[in-house]
C-alpha cells in the first residue's frame, strides 16, 4: 500500500514536539509538506525533518498538494478562522484540542465539516495512550459481561505538573515573526471576552472558562471517554478545584483541579470503580517520550481469592500512538478516537461548569 500522504500547517512548539517528530517516524506514512508563516523557521524545520517542500501559508500548500491529511497544530482560537479551508480541501484533518473556543464555534465548524465530508480528529492524545486503549477494552468487556456488576463511580485527579517533560529539547525557532492573524471572535454569553484580542488575554469568568479549557478539557473529555456515555455539570465548588457530573444513565464522577501541585512530576490518575472491583489508570506527562501510562485492575467478585493485575504497557507514548491512529484514519482504517462532533460537548461542559461555578 502506498504511504498516506501528510502536509502540516504550522510548526511551531507543539507543531514540532507533539506531532511532526512523530510522525516522520510512522512506517506508513510521509510529511510531504508543511505551511509555515515564519518562513525561515519553516525552511529550518523541513531540512531538519527532510521535509521536501514549504509553503508560505495552507492556501498555497493546499492548492499545490495531493494530500491524504492535513495536521494543523494551531492556537484553538484560531480554529474557527481557520478550518474551514481545510474542510474544504482535506478529507481528514487534524487538530489539537480544544475544537474551539466557544460553543457556538464549535458546533459550526462540526457542520461545517459534515458538508464538506471532511472527517476531523480532535487531538485527544489520552485517549491514544497504550494505557487508555487498554482499560477502555477491559472496561467495555465488563460492561457487557456484567461479570463485575454496575459501573458506580469514575474520579479523575489532575494536578497542575511538569507537563513538558522536557519534550521542548531542539525546538526550532529561527527568530523570525509571521503576521498578526484574525482570531475567533466571541459568540458565547460570558463577561469578560473581548473582540480582537487572544483568547489567552480575557478576563472574568470568560477568562477563567479559556483557562479551564485549555488547561482541564483533557479531563472533561476523558471522562466522558471512561464513562461511555455523555455527562452533566452538577456542582462546581467556588474555588475552583472540584467538578462533579452525573452521567446519562446516574453514574457519578469527579473531576479534582489541581488540589496541589508538583514541580518536577506528572500526578494524572483515574478512578473507575465497579461493584466488584476497579481500575486505576495512571497517565504520564503529555510530553514525555517512548512511556505509556499504567493501569492496575483489581477484581473482588466474592468466593475467591481477590487479586490485583499490572498489565505490561508497550513503550509507546501517547503522542506517537496518536499520529499512528490519524494516519489509521486517513487509510479509512479506524474511525477518530475523537471527532468535532462529540468535542462540541467538551465545549458545552466547560461552559455549564464555568456559569454554574460563577452564577453566570
Amino acid at each position: 500500500m502506498r504511504k498516506v500522504r501528510i502536509g502540516f500547517v504550522g510548526v511551531g512548539g507543539m507543531g514540532q514536539a507533539a506531532h511532526l517528530r512523530n510522525y516522520v517516524t510512522v512506517e506508513d506514512c510521509e510529511v510531504v509538506a508543511l505551511a509555515e508563516l515564519r518562513q525561515e523557521t519553516g525552511r529550518l524545520v523541513a531540512r531538519r525533518y527532510g521535509v521536501p517542500r514549504v509553503y508560505a501559508d495552507h492556501r498555497e500548500m493546499l492548492a499545490a498538494e495531493r494530500l491524504d491529511g492535513v495536521v494543523a497544530s494551531q492556537p484553538f482560537d484560531r480554529h474557527a478562522v481557520l478550518l474551514p479551508d481545510l474542510y474544504k480541501a482535506a478529507r481528514y484533518v487534524f487538530t489539537e484540542k480544544p475544537l474551539a473556543v466557544g460553543v457556538k464555534a464549535g458546533r459550526r465548524l462540526a457542520r461545517a465539516a459534515a458538508r464538506a465530508g471532511c472527517t476531523h480528529m480532535v487531538g485527544y492524545h489520552k485517549r491514544s495512550d497504550p494505557a487508555t486503549m487498554y482499560a477502555k477494552d477491559l472496561l467495555g468487556a465488563w460492561k457487557r459481561t456484567g461479570e463485575m456488576g454496575a459501573l458506580k463511580y469514575v474520579r479523575i485527579l489532575m494536578p497542575a505538573g511538569d507537563w513538558v517533560a522536557n519534550g521542548f529539547l531542539g525546538l526550532l525557532n529561527a527568530g523570525d515573526t509571521g503576521p498578526v492573524l484574525e482570531r475567533e471572535p466571541p459568540l458565547d454569553d460570558l463577561r469578560g471576552a473581548s473582540a480582537g484580542k487572544p483568547a489567552w488575554e480575557w478576563k472574568g469568568p470568560a477568562g477563567e472558562y479559556v483557562r479551564f479549557v485549555n488547561y482541564y478539557i483533557h479531563q472533561v473529555n476523558l471522562m466522558r471517554h471512561l464513562l461511555g456515555e455523555p455527562y452533566r455539570v452538577t456542582y462546581a465548588d467556588k474555588s475552583g478545584v472540584l467538578m462533579a457530573v452525573e452521567s446519562k444513565s446516574g453514574v457519578a464522577g469527579v473531576i479534582e483541579m489541581t488540589p496541589y501541585r508538583t514541580t518536577v512530576a506528572w500526578e494524572e490518575s483515574a478512578l473507575v470503580a465497579f461493584e466488584k472491583g476497579y481500575l486505576e489508570l495512571h497517565l504520564p506527562a503529555p510530553l514525555a517520550s517512548n512511556r505509556a501510562g499504567t493501569v492496575s485492575v483489581y477484581r473482588d467478585p466474592g468466593g475467591q481469592t481477590p487479586e490485583r493485575v499490572e498489565p505490561q504497557m508497550p513503550w509507546v507514548h501517547a503522542m506517537r500512538q496518536q499520529a499512528v491512529n490519524f494516519v489509521q484514519v486517513c487509510r479509512g482504517a479506524m474511525k477518530p478516537p475523537c471527532d468535532a462532533a462529540e468535542a462540541v460537548e467538551d465545549l458545552r461542559v466547560a461552559r455549564d461548569y464555568i456559569r454554574l461555578r460563577f452564577g453566570t
